[in-house]
């Protein structure tokens, strides 16, 4: 099993300068990583522009967590972003600024892995391996893939198809045990837990773990959006997310433009979707006398909206703000960045190549001479 560095949590400006010393990894040696029993714990998230408090509640913060407790692998899935065909100078701004995100939310590149999916070539193998043991059937009733081709009718292709399975790769590339996947990735989840079992069983072998479902409060996170339609999401409508180096001004503007209705008629009435979602964003970023104030104002019906979203706004810039700072400061060292992800890489690659070496065995696949 892999084994991570027990150096303590580090600040941005601190990995920064123990970059700047060539302290962070000295020597890249595999003693440096490998060598404990913890669990497994992978996620990632897609290349498609910049983080927003979605991200951050329904991911981030979780990993930030696990780091001291878990083996982890967090990567920046490029290779899925290609389903919709960016511009390539664009996905390679976007994975910058994911990573540099990534860094400056928490995440220590000492504690855990991270790494961007095509720099660790073995995943796209063993992606094609398991496509071997996915059927047809099973991947056109994913419910993601129905609803990509209802949006996107002139843009089915097989990447869009077969997500599930480069999914699955990603996960089962490391025999991970949990995933922290959003509410939405559950049914991908179950496919790839599908899939190791059906691999284990036609091959008989007890190699790849079921992975799981995993968050440290004990449910999955789904972070709504502004817009009153759902999810908060990069894609989505304008105006929807809030991202994580967005300013005052724009936080400002986009909160007061969330969609509302014309106020509470009779006390303690249930609160339709779109007031529901502000004051699950409320929870996330303001204090709990706050909250309690403005459930009181709409249950007695004297809530007024636009004292509501000026609290809202101010609450999320207090909170993004020390965030933002950090993604600046890490900007402005490329290199460093550079090295973040060369580094995790290395230890993903190590990880990876263990497992695939494992599968050629398993399906035959090495030298016939050997």
């Amino acid at each position: 099993m892999l084994c991570y560095l027990s150096a303590p949590l580090l600040s941005a400006s601190e990995s920064l300068n123990r970059l700047q010393k060539t302290e962070l990894f000295p020597n890249h040696t595999e003693s440096a990583y490998f060598c404990t029993m913890k669990e497994r714990v992978l996620s990632g998230v897609r290349s498609t522009g910049n983080l927003h408090l979605g991200n951050y509640f329904g991911a981030l913060k979780n990993f930030i967590q696990m780091q001291d407790q878990y083996e982890c692998y967090f990567f920046i899935a490029n290779l899925h972003a290609l389903t919709t065909h960016p511009e390539p100078e664009m996905l390679k701004r976007s994975v910058k600024a994911v990573l540099t995100e990534y860094i400056a939310c928490g995440l220590d590149p000492e504690k855990s892995a991270i790494y961007v999916q095509s720099d660790v070539p073995e995943i796209s193998e063993l992606y094609t391996l398991l496509n071997m043991v996915a059927y047809k059937g099973e991947l056109e009733k994913c419910t993601s893939f129905k609803e990509k081709i209802k949006k996107h009718a002139e843009n089915i292709n097989a990447g869009l198809l077969t997500y599930p399975v480069l999914m699955a790769a990603d996960i089962l590339i490391h025999r991970a045990h949990k995933v922290p996947v959003g509410k939405d990735q559950e049914q991908h989840l179950e496919m790839a837990r599908n899939f190791a079992v059906r691999f284990n069983h036609k091959y008989g072998v007890d190699f790849f773990p079921e992975p799981f479902a995993f968050d440290m409060s004990g449910q999955l996170i789904k972070v709504p959006g502004l817009d009153g339609s759902g999810k908060m999401g990069k894609s989505e409508s304008e105006g929807n997310a809030i991202f994580l180096r967005e300013d005052a001004d724009a936080i400002r503007k986009k909160v007061m433009r969330a969609k509302t209705d014309s106020g509470p008629t009779q006390p303690n009435q249930e609160k339709p979707v779109e007031i529901s979602n502000l004051f699950t964003l409320m929870q996330l970023v303001s204090a709990p006398e706050t909250i309690a104030f403005f459930d009181d104002a709409y249950n007695n019906c004297s809530i007024r909206y636009g004292d509501l979203k000026k609290q809202l706004a101010e609450d999320i810039i207090a909170f993004t703000t020390p965030l933002k700072e950090k993604i600046l400061e890490l900007e402005n060292n490329p290199k460093q960045l550079q090295e973040i992800a060369e580094y995790g890489a290395e230890k993903a690659r190590k990880s990876a190549r263990q497992t695939l070496g494992a599968v050629h065995d398993i399906m035959g696949l090495t030298s016939i001479w050997k």
